[in-house]
């Protein structure tokens, strides 16, 4: 099985957006340090709920600063970036840390972002698919062009450099994984053989029925059979690890519900469509009911049943829920020292 932590840069109310990235730099440093796999990041633009704007960016840190731990996106937001600049960074980033960099990408939302980048709703609603298509081009081939043809990008070949086939041991270059969140993103990604991650929102029952789903499709796309069953897909979930009875829950539904409410309550869409919103304390409360909250041997149990649910055993566990410094080392801590040695 292998655990990550997943840091999103939340700013919790009262906090200043530096000390909620001090926070997300710190918990990386400390993830390798109580010997988790990966360190996944997130991306959002314009507002608390997540302080990091580029998550390529912020991996280039956290690989110089690590030596051991795998440094994932989750996601960078295609819609809003040129594929060939990520691909160039996500190559860029494989080579000069040997080989420890995932490109985790997703559709996003329809938020303003679309707006001010200039991507348009079209980007969102209709263009995932070209853009990643293209992003995998860039990866994959010495020589890339583009042919808009009712599409968005147009350009004349060019040579990809550096190019991360060619490098590391015959690695073929970074490993890329999909947000899925919906039927047609889960075929999106089934069909070009790439991994989903699926979000913390969802139970095991739904992630098992996506897992399934994916399977189905990558067959009907000629997908050889050891391919789909080596998939690495990864499921995102919460973690808090604390002695006693419900004392880990308490910790989460203090904190998490305002950030919540500040951080998702920010978000504008582009087009002025009405949005729904949780309840923040019901939503946290929910998340702490699947997901990894409680003592050591209760922690492990939820993954183990998760593994076994759903064929998933790759987690990237968000774990800055308590908004508080020393209380997201010692809980990453304690998710290596307490919790890992249980799962093996």
């Amino acid at each position: 099985m292998h655990v990550g932590s997943f840091v999103l840069g939340g700013q919790f109310p009262g906090q200043g957006q530096g000390e909620a990235l001090h926070r997300a730099v710190r918990s990386a440093e400390v993830a390798e340090e109580a010997g988790l796999d990966t360190v996944w990041l997130g991306e959002h633009h314009f507002v608390p709920y997540g302080t990091c704007p580029s998550a390529a960016t912020l991996a280039a840190l956290l690989l110089g600063r690590t030596r051991r731990v795998r440094v994932g996106t989750a996601v960078s937001v295609l819609p809003t970036a040129h594929p060939v600049a990520l691909g160039e960074q996500a190559a860029l980033l494989h080579l000069a840390a040997g080989g420890r960099f995932t490109l985790g990408v997703g559709r996003g939302g329809p938020w303003v972002d679309l707006e001010v980048f200039g991507a348009g709703l079209p980007a969102f609603e209709e263009g995932f698919p070209e853009a990643l298509d293209l992003l995998l081009r860039w990866l994959r081939e010495p020589r890339v062009g583009a042919s808009a043809e009712g599409g968005r990008y147009a350009f004349r070949e060019v040579a990809v450099v550096p190019r991360p086939a060619e490098s590391l041991d015959g690695l073929p270059g970074p490993e890329v994984v999909v947000a899925c969140t919906s039927p047609s993103s889960v075929r999106l990604a089934a069909e070009r053989g790439l991994p989903m991650l699926l979000g913390m929102h969802t139970g095991d029952a739904e992630k098992a029925e996506m897992v399934a789903l994916w399977r189905r499709h990558a067959r009907e796309a000629g997908r050889d059979g050891d391919e789909i069953r080596a998939a690495a897909h990864v499921s995102a979930g919460v973690v808090q690890v604390e002695d006693g009875p419900g004392r880990a829950t308490e910790t989460l539904v203090k904190a998490m519900p305002g950030w919540f409410e500040l951080g998702l309550g920010a978000h504008v869409t582009v087009d002025g469509r009405a949005r729904a919103m949780r309840d923040p304390v019901a939503y946290t409360e929910f998340l702490c009911s699947i997901h990894p909250v409680g003592p050591p041997g209760l922690c492990a149990d939820r993954l183990a049943a998760t593994a076994e649910a759903t064929g998933v055993d790759r987690f990237a566990l968000m774990v800055e829920g308590s908004g508080d410094l020393a209380g997201t080392e010692e809980n990453i801590r304690r998710l290596g020292r307490d919790v890992l040695p249980l799962l093996r």
